[in-house]
């Protein structure tokens, strides 16, 4: 396979990706949209007054979820367009070398990024009217809910589709941004992710990212001892969530890597998984640009899950009548189930990512898999190193994700609730059914996202791989 056959293979798939992001975020906006207007109509048909603090409140809770969702696909847009540009290295190089300007090449690229984006967020609204007009036809079948005048159709449900489109348009551009580091020199070599070496060169951005992550905890800290007094400490350790779990993300590519080989060395000592292991010491930005949206949806479902656990057993202490407290466990779980589903939406988006990551991972190392099947790797060892590889990444995002959201929900549920304690501080409520539900569904994620990859990999014979510069 040649370099621009590979090249054109790996562009077509990192936007059928992210037209798939940008449809599940647009899709997941208008359904939130749409619930919102159907609870608002029952609402008002059963005569609930103050139907205007109804409204806004529904409508509050909606665009949070929304701006959950656009998050976690900003990120692995931006991921995904920069795997591209990894790979695409030795093209734009020859690019600048006949005279195109670095400005022209990113221009492009996100010129391309608004295009998937509109296409995507277009696609996502389309099947979410569908979807919620067929779900409410048969709520309304079945009795569940009245037979009232809907309207699913709505001006506002344009704000999602708008907000996907620039979402992806202005994360193509900030993936982008390495093809300015491209130099024309560069149309002589091997289109290669950054190494180690070359990635510890940058310092600024660890430092502001090490900046980021300390403020942000000493202020979650300081959310927390508020809260012990005032539920007001609660907005303190808002916005040290935000500053600490950007600073995290930003500096992914120093943090992930030393996961990832922590988890590396359970996967065994054969060849195949030291060389699944090594893959993510050798390139720290490509294992972080894997990882990172994965981390982020798990985090989130951690930490409403562990929050909601944490203030359930709080409340439960200041309650004697058993009537109450069962009372309470009930909204809880209710309203926990509700958001993991919401929540869980941003992490199917990020496992999409994760997917694509791993398959761009693999067209970008077609030349190095086939001198190793040369020495003499089986297809079944090829196989089970891309398998090793989504199994190491898969286990270290949802481990590291638990930790943070365990971390973040406790902190959370001490700023909110904490006055009312009557023992002040208290050890995180672990829901543990989550934690095995995550091992479960990282086991069956690392081999949905190894399947694809894997079968690319063997598919190229290894004197055709070599060949290929």
């Amino acid at each position: 396979m040649s370099a621009g056959t590979r090249s054109r293979r790996n562009d077509h798939a990192g936007r059928g990706a992210s037209v798939l992001v940008a449809a599940l975020a647009s899709a997941f906006g208008v359904v939130l949209l749409e619930v919102t207007s159907v609870i608002t109509t029952v609402l008002n048909a059963w005569g609930v007054t103050e139907m205007g603090s109804v409204r806004i409140t529904l409508t509050i809770v909606a665009a949070l979820f929304i701006a959950i969702a656009v998050y976690v696909s900003a990120i692995v847009t931006t991921n995904t367009v920069a795997t591209i540009i990894a790979g695409r290295t030795r093209t734009i190089a020859l690019m600048r070398l006949i005279g195109s300007s670095a400005g022209a090449q990113r221009r492009a690229v996100a010129t391309d990024g608004l295009a998937v984006g509109a296409i995507g967020a277009v696609a996502g609204a389309v099947a979410g009217i569908l979807l919620g007009f067929v779900a409410l036809r048969i709520l309304v079948a079945t009795d569940v809910l009245p037979d009232v005048a809907y309207s699913l159709i709505q001006p506002v449900l344009a704000v999602p589709v708008i907000v996907v489109v620039v979402s992806t348009w202005a994360a193509a551009w900030a993936g982008s941004r390495r093809v300015l580091s491209v130099s024309p020199m560069q149309a002589v070599g091997a289109a290669e992710e950054r190494s180690v070496e070359e990635v510890t060169r940058r310092p600024r951005r660890a430092r502001i990212a090490i900046l980021m992550m300390g403020s942000g905890v000493l202020l979650l800290l300081a959310g927390v001892a508020v809260g012990q007094e005032s539920p007001l400490g609660v907005l303190i350790g808002l916005v040290g969530g935000i500053i600490s779990f950007s600073g995290l993300v930003l500096g992914s590519h120093l943090i992930m890597p030393p996961v990832l080989a922590l988890v590396g060395r359970v996967l065994g000592s054969s060849a195949p998984a030291r060389l699944a292991a090594a893959n993510a010491q050798r390139h720290p930005e490509r294992s972080a640009r894997a990882t990172i949206g994965l981390v982020i949806g798990v985090t989130l479902i951690t930490m409403f899950a562990v929050a909601g656990s944490t203030m359930e057993v709080m409340m439960q202490r200041t309650m004697e009548d058993p009537e109450a407290r069962a009372a309470i466990s009930e909204s809880v779980s209710v309203t926990l189930a509700v958001i993991s589903v919401l929540v869980g939406f941003s992490a199917l988006i990020a496992a999409v990512g994760m997917v694509n990551n791993l398959a761009q991972s693999v067209l970008q190392r077609s030349r190095e898999i086939g001198l190793l099947r040369a020495l003499g790797f089986t297809a079944v060892q090829v196989r089970w190193m891309i398998l090793a590889e989504s199994l190491q990444m898969a286990a270290a995002a949802v481990a590291f994700g638990l930790v943070l959201g365990v971390f973040y929900g406790w902190a959370a549920a001490q700023a909110l609730f904490g006055w009312s304690s009557e023992g002040g501080i208290i050890a995180p409520a672990v829901p543990w059914l989550l934690v095995v539900l995550s091992v479960v569904g990282t086991v069956l994620l690392a081999v949905v996202a190894s399947l694809v990859p894997a079968r690319r990999a063997v598919s190229v014979a290894p004197v055709t791989a070599l060949a290929a510069a």
